[in-house]
């Protein structure tokens, strides 16, 4: 954890930390009264929490919250679900590399167990999603939404949310390569373990996505959604 982030009301520019990060903070940082730890307010500004009173139980910050957060990459990114153990890193690794609109959808190759997982309620997604920002200093928390039905998401809501946006979907089995470098408004498709099904590669298509290769290896979800995003919109 590179920065605290603040999920609760600040009241008198003071806050009060407990729990996990109270346990970062002694155990990690081995904090004492009167440091300065970084933070950030939740979809707020960041700056620096001095410590003005820690025990066991909370430590309590006083504030000094001037900063921008980092600004968010321009990419909607829509996810097959993935596996419920691989869906927690993924949540990190979208927050901390500044996605800021998720849509979680199905595909021929997610089970559909996955679905029901404990991880896809609202606080264990939240949950995830602070620790991958507190990892990249940012507070801005990505939307995620849910899409069960692969079919009507495509051809009743997702032309209107590609408009004006450059649309591509990660798909092995073509011969044109992935953009790098690129600062265009993107819609990104990545599909499951072994890809989207044929049939889902041709709806998408219809729609106007282009589908696109890394190369002649087949990477893991939780490969391929970094390494994609960071040929795209290199730091």
């Amino acid at each position: 954890m590179n920065m605290l982030l603040l999920t609760s009301k600040i009241t008198d520019n003071a806050y009060n930390v407990r729990d996990r990060q109270l346990r970062h903070l002694l155990d990690v940082h081995k904090a004492e009264l009167g440091d300065s730890v970084k933070v950030g307010h939740i979809n707020g500004l960041m700056g620096t929490g001095t410590i003005v009173k820690l025990d066991n139980e909370q430590a309590t910050l006083m504030l000094d919250l001037t900063q921008n957060p980092p600004p968010p990459l321009p990419l909607t990114l829509l996810l097959a679900l993935p596996r419920p153990k691989m869906l927690r890193r993924t949540l990190q690794t979208i927050a901390a590399m500044g996605v800021k609109k998720l849509y979680l959808i199905n595909s021929s190759r997610v089970e559909k167990s996955f679905w029901q997982s404990p991880f896809l309620t609202p606080d264990a997604i939240e949950e995830q999603l602070v620790l991958g920002l507190e990892q990249s200093r940012d507070t801005l928390l990505p939307e995620v939404h849910l899409r069960k039905l692969f079919k009507p998401f495509v051809e009743d809501e997702l032309p209107s949310l590609i408009k004006g946006t450059s649309s591509l979907v990660a798909h092995p089995d073509t011969e044109e390569n992935c953009p790098v470098n690129t600062f265009d408004k993107t819609t990104l498709a990545i599909g499951p373990e072994g890809g989207f099904i044929p049939y889902e590669i041709d709806k998408l298509v219809a729609i106007g996505f282009k589908a696109v290769h890394l190369g002649p290896r087949i990477l893991r979800v939780e490969n391929a959604v970094p390494s994609i995003i960071s040929r795209l919109f290199p730091s």
